[in-house]
């Protein structure tokens, strides 16, 4: 994956229109002064393979980062230091109070009709089995109601939801509710179909969320492969029985800390526009695609600011925050230590989708903030970024956006490979192409100078 110079500059200048910038007519007038600039930070980000090495060094480095793991704690004050050296200012660990779940040993075999293992990962927060672990006969469904139908032989069983995946927001439901509708029907354990683009017999973990009223059942997800062969084995009349053996636990709370670095304004240093991505990820993969990429790309951004000696009217701050996968306490944590200086973040931006190829962002603010925010992206046309979307926003930023009414923006890439990595082993850097996380890194660069140099705070341009 790693390019030679000549190489990448070749790559990246192949590009349409060759990365430049061109003004559309009927530009208004105050966009005009920014064409330099955006010039200079789309091409020093396209310069180079920087931006990818760094999501390298972390991953390799740190790999997996769960909340409350010394891998974890070991990149936040790498982190630190080294937006120190890149000469960040007033950069600081922002301390905050994180669950801690450790997943231990586990596994899932077949032990009826013949022995065989199975490809799975406990899902985050369940609890665990006895040290024997738990054996039962299989109960196939594919949907909530196809359960109460099958509430009567689902006692004493492991039922597994067999879901195909549609898009994350209607599937995901399953994994974070379903052990706990299996339960109340009176299944010993739960399986759910990887909530996931097909991939290579690779199992996808994620957070479950127990009901108060519900028994605590242990979860775990398995490969789209193993719920299709059980499907199958279920229609030919089958018997199938499992046991399941998960050493999950949790353990008491533990300190961490959100990491921020920034750019100081030169006029306006008290009023912010933040740039957010999570630094924690799950405990398998590297945690390059969700989110040490995104992490990155935010920071990278400020870096360049700093480094082409760019500085804009207002603060640009990038937080690096833990916990997104399990908890969302660096999210609320930033909110309830920043409270009294929410009303004045201009805008946040979060990058949580992967750092693929960009094509501009999603918005949610009023329809002069939007006009505003669409103007600035015709400055990324070389790259073809343009696009904003309908909605914008992110877990992180959501409890501070909320709170005071922030625009949000989120960073809008193809979403075409996203979910074949996510909460996998197979989230590695090597899924991300250098040339797209430079485009990435320049989006986010020119959006964020320009909306922090603006005369007027954003949606006020005339």
């Amino acid at each position: 994956m790693n390019l030679s110079r000549r190489e990448f500059l070749g790559a990246s200048t192949a590009l349409p229109l060759a990365a430049q910038i061109s003004i559309a007519n009927g530009t208004p007038a105050w966009l005009a002064p920014y064409r330099e600039p955006a010039a200079r930070l789309i091409g020093s980000a396209l310069a180079d393979t920087f931006a990818w090495e760094r999501i390298a060094e972390l991953t390799d480095t740190f790999g997996p980062r769960l909340s409350g793991s010394p891998a974890l704690e070991h990149a936040i004050g790498w982190a630190v230091r080294t937006m120190q050296q890149d000469g960040l200012e007033h950069v600081r660990a922002e301390p905050v109070m994180v669950p801690r779940w450790v997943r231990g040993v586990e596994s899932l075999d077949t032990v009826t009709p013949i022995p065989t293992r199975v490809a799975m990962l406990g899902l985050g927060n369940s609890v665990g089995t006895p040290p024997e672990g738990i054996e039962g006969d299989l109960l196939i469904v594919t949907s909530f109601e196809d359960l109460e139908s099958h509430a009567d032989d689902a006692a004493g069983r492991i039922v597994l939801f067999d879901v195909p995946f549609t898009d994350y927001a209607t599937t995901v439901t399953y994994r974070t509710s379903g052990p706990s509708r299996a339960a109340a029907a009176g299944a010993v354990a739960c399986l759910v179909r990887s909530v996931a683009l097909p991939g290579l017999r690779t199992p996808h973990t994620g957070m479950l969320k127990y009901d108060a009223g519900a028994p605590r059942i242990p979860a775990a997800a398995i490969a789209l492969e193993d719920a299709l062969r059980f499907e199958r084995m279920q229609r030919r009349g089958a018997r199938v029985r499992l046991r399941l053996r998960m050493g999950a636990q949790v353990l008491p709370d533990i300190e961490s800390a959100n990491v921020v670095g920034e750019w100081s304004g030169r006029e306006k240093p008290d009023e912010i526009v933040v740039l957010g991505a999570h630094l924690d990820s799950w405990d398998v993969g590297a945690g390059a695609i969700d989110d040490g990429g995104g992490a990155i790309v935010m920071w990278e951004a400020v870096r360049l600011m700093r480094a082409l000696d760019l500085r804009p009217r207002r603060t640009v701050r990038t937080v690096l925050f833990t916990n997104e996968e399990n908890g969302l306490r660096g999210g609320v944590g930033y909110r309830d230590r920043h409270r009294d200086a929410l009303p004045r973040h201009v805008l946040m931006l979060e990058s949580d989708s992967g750092v693929f190829r960009p094509m501009g962002f999603g918005f949610s603010g009023s329809e002069a903030e939007r006009a505003t925010v669409r103007t600035i992206a015709t400055l990324l046309g070389g790259i073809e970024a343009t696009r904003i979307g309908p909605a914008g926003g992110g877990a992180d930023i959501e409890p501070s956006t909320d709170a005071a009414r922030i625009p949000a923006m989120s960073l809008d890439v193809d979403p075409s490979k996203y979910f074949v990595y996510h909460h996998s082993e197979a989230d590695t850097v090597d899924k991300l192409d250098p040339i797209d996380v430079a485009r990435c890194v320049a989006a986010v660069a020119v959006m964020a100078y320009v909306v922090a140099d603006l005369p007027e705070r954003l949606g006020e341009q005339s």
